[in-house]
């Protein structure tokens, strides 16, 4: 069955999506009339209801949410919590209208926002998705923050005050010609906040903002969305697997079961302290309650794999981002590359995985070359799969193929692996990364945590000497961390060798051997 394509289209794609919808709304009588200051950054707040609500997206055998009874009230501030895959995504992507229509996925029972079906309004919803990048339209900060208004037909005379009294409600204080390219992770996450301030929704939804951001950069946007809870009567809620971030800020929390329905719903003290101990078990990130990661004997020292001397990466030929790099990866050890958002480490990533040339320096990767050139970028991609196995920062950049159980053939046939020991590998991986149930399912329509899952397995089974992660922990409840976190404990114990390019410090203290921290943002010296 050839998949829906509406599950294919990106973060970026889907954020420009919403923010570019005409309101149906408004032929309804929901026209802009003039405001005082104050009204302006407080829009209407709406209720949401569900009722035996349920979303099965079109390729999957079972439901992604179903049974699901609750209802919000205007003005709430909710934190919705859940293990890997109980629905939380797929939840808020309903309530911004975004899942389509029944050739997308079969839908029961009833959700509405305002007393009406979501996809009717949108234009008194925003969303700010996890990944920063993805979600910058235009080239300049005014214009960026404006572009929502300008297609909800606002007048032009009201969009500029809206766009300055948002930016001023996030903290972003910059010139409206400020290059948008030249923003900070956190930056962009409080441009998207403000994309959707502007337009005055009267439901707030964040999905994971704080998943690819470095702890400066989280503590921008908390203390953004602090700003703007103080100021706005919007209704908000929030997904967060690390509830510390926001347990203060909310004044609700709301638990997904992962089999339907919901686990636990109340005041935050009420579920993270009665309940800490329950939630934690099924996989929510509860303070007070970290999953134990995994003894290892630090002592090892493996035979080089790869080594780089005086190495300059970048994107482009010839624009340098990073230079003077020293480094040596070795088998049975844990190289952590950490750092800022945009210092150059997912750039190094790709540079040592052989997906983009040194643009100086030099790479020695002819301990696992095999009589190949020493270099990784020279190799032919069948050599490279089968030496180095790269995981992007978004997995979705690196999925192939129409399913799952087809997307994690794609490297061992690539590799050469003969058939009978292809699939012993994949069962294995599928086995151990929780992906059995998804064999059949279109990688685009997971969810975060098993996307990403997906895509380490896709790594793990031409069975590299190196693994290049970027982000490896992204999206992963507590359960799933801890068994990942094993699995690559397992992996250096066998020989591997890995480097992780990571903002998650409770993985670095669980795996690392060596530490190369990038500290200064690029072109600071």
């Amino acid at each position: 069955m050839v998949p829906h394509p509406g599950p294919r289209q990106d973060r970026r794609a889907r954020a420009v999506r919403l923010r570019a919808h005409q309101v149906a709304a408004r032929a309804q009588g929901h026209t802009t009339t003039s405001r005082t200051a104050v009204d302006r950054v407080q829009p209407r707040p709406v209720a949401v209801d569900a009722r035996g609500w349920g979303w099965r997206h079109a390729d999957r055998p079972g439901f992604a949410v179903s049974g699901l009874d609750l209802r919000i009230e205007p003005g709430e501030r909710v934190l919705l919590l859940g293990a890997s895959g109980a629905g939380k995504s797929t939840l808020v992507a309903a309530l911004a209208g975004l899942l389509g229509d029944e050739e997308a996925g079969e839908e029961i029972g009833e959700l509405r926002v305002d007393g009406r079906n979501p996809r009717d309004a949108r234009g008194g919803v925003g969303l700010v998705l996890q990944d920063p990048d993805s979600q910058v339209i235009l080239a300049r900060v005014g214009d960026d923050v404006a572009f929502g208004c300008e297609n909800l037909g606002v007048p032009r005379d009201e969009i500029w005050p809206r766009v300055r009294e948002a930016l001023d409600a996030v903290g972003l204080a910059l010139p409206l010609d400020h290059p948008t390219s030249g923003l900070s992770g956190g930056q962009k996450q409080r441009l998207a906040l403000a994309g959707v301030l502007a337009m005055r929704p009267g439901l707030l939804l964040l999905d994971e903002p704080t998943a690819n951001l470095d702890p400066l950069g989280v503590a921008e946007v908390r203390e953004a969305m602090a700003q703007v809870l103080d100021r706005t009567r919007a209704t908000f809620i929030v997904i967060e697997h690390r509830v510390a971030v926001w347990a203060d800020l909310v004044t609700r929390v709301i638990v997904l079961s992962p089999g339907g329905g919901v686990l636990a719903d109340g005041t935050p003290d009420q579920v993270l302290r009665a309940e800490g101990a329950r939630l934690a078990e099924s996989g929510v990130w509860v303070p007070g309650f970290e999953p134990a990661a995994p003894a290892r004997d630090r002592g090892a020292t493996g035979t080089p794999v790869l080594e780089a001397r005086g190495l300059a990466v970048g994107r482009e030929r010839r624009v340098v981002i990073r230079e003077g790099i020293d480094l040596t990866v070795s088998a049975s050890r844990t190289l952590a590359v950490t750092g800022s958002n945009g210092t150059g480490k997912s750039t190094l990533g790709l540079t040592l995985g052989g997906l983009l040339p040194p643009l100086g320096g030099t790479l020695d990767a002819s301990a696992i070359a095999g009589g190949l050139p020493a270099e990784p970028h020279r190799w032919r991609s069948r050599d490279l799969v089968s030496r180095i196995g790269s995981v992007f920062q978004d997995p979705e950049h690196q999925f192939v193929a129409a399913t799952v159980a087809a997307e994690l053939a794609v490297g061992p046939k690539a590799a050469g692996v003969e058939s009978a020991e292809a699939s012993r590998r994949i069962d294995a991986a599928v086995e151990r990364l929780r992906l059995g149930h998804l064999l059949e399912a279109n990688p685009f329509t997971l969810s975060g945590g098993e996307k990403r899952r997906l895509s380490v397995a896709t790594a793990l089974v031409t069975r590299p000497a190196l693994l290049v992660l970027d982000e490896p922990t992204f999206g992963q409840d507590a359960r799933t961390w801890r068994e990942l976190v094993a699995l690559l404990s397992a992996l250096l114990d066998e020989g591997s060798a890995l480097v992780a390019v990571t903002h998650d410090a409770a993985f670095v203290d669980a795996l690392a051997d060596d530490v190369l921290s990038f500290d200064l943002p690029v072109g600071a010296r």
